[in-house]
């Protein structure tokens, strides 16, 4: 998820760099930010088929999240809750550009099934927003808490692997996770448990998503 390539720029937004370091996301005003840090070509020996299904499938799960959120802006870009999404949607458009960034540093191959959660992310995130700014909500809830769960996973995994040589890539799963966990904290304020048969609907999302995340994982 071997030659060594140079050296890669990893940058999210410049409002939220990627950070070197332990500890909570930084907060505006709370303190100098921490410096940020650079993807260099992936470390010698790695255990190739581990690091090849995290970062396959974290990849193919950010370009996920982006077609739900580009769904959602389609039906609800222009209500109330438009610049709330538009926010969780900028924050995956930069997790999406590192780690297709990890794939040329690690020289992993994309899912072959990028065509249908192409289509797939997007009717997900449109037919949840035909549901109402909710339904929308309670999408993001489902999606973003498996997400914040397979992250965890992952940070467990490489831990055990080994924490000092995946250090970099700890850094930016972790950053993710806090992130992915902030989207789903936001769905929560905004109502989404208030969804017609909001259970139901979490359920049958949550299967699909672990069903994506298996299969990217393999193929």
């Amino acid at each position: 998820m071997a030659v060594v390539v140079p050296a890669l720029r990893c940058s999210l937004l410049q409002r939220r760099p990627l950070r070197c370091g332990p500890g909570p996301r930084a907060v505006a005003g709370a303190g100098a930010a921490l410096r940020p840090c650079s993807t260099r070509g992936a470390p010698g020996g790695i255990n190739k088929p581990v690091i090849d299904r995290i970062i396959r499938v974290d990849h193919a799960g950010e370009f996920g999240a982006n077609r739900i959120y580009a769904g959602q802006m389609a039906v609800l870009g222009r209500s109330s809750v438009g610049p709330v999404i538009q926010h969780m949607w900028n924050q995956e458009k930069d997790h999406l550009k590192k780690f297709n960034e990890l794939m040329v540093a690690y020289r992993v191959r994309p899912t072959v099934l990028l065509p249908f959660w192409n289509v797939a992310g997007f009717v997900l995130g449109a037919g949840s927003a035909l549901l109402g700014k909710k339904g929308a909500m309670a999408c993001t809830v489902a999606v973003e808490e498996s997400i914040s769960e397979h992250y965890n996973n992952q940070i467990r995994t490489l831990i055990e692997e080994d924490p000092e040589k995946y250090k970099e890539l700890l850094q930016v799963i972790k950053q993710f996770r806090d992130e992915e966990q902030e989207h789903h904290d936001i769905g929560l304020e905004h109502d989404a448990e208030a969804t017609p048969a909001y259970s139901v609907l979490k359920t049958v999302i949550q299967l699909g998503c672990k069903a994506a995340i298996f299969l990217s994982e393999r193929i």
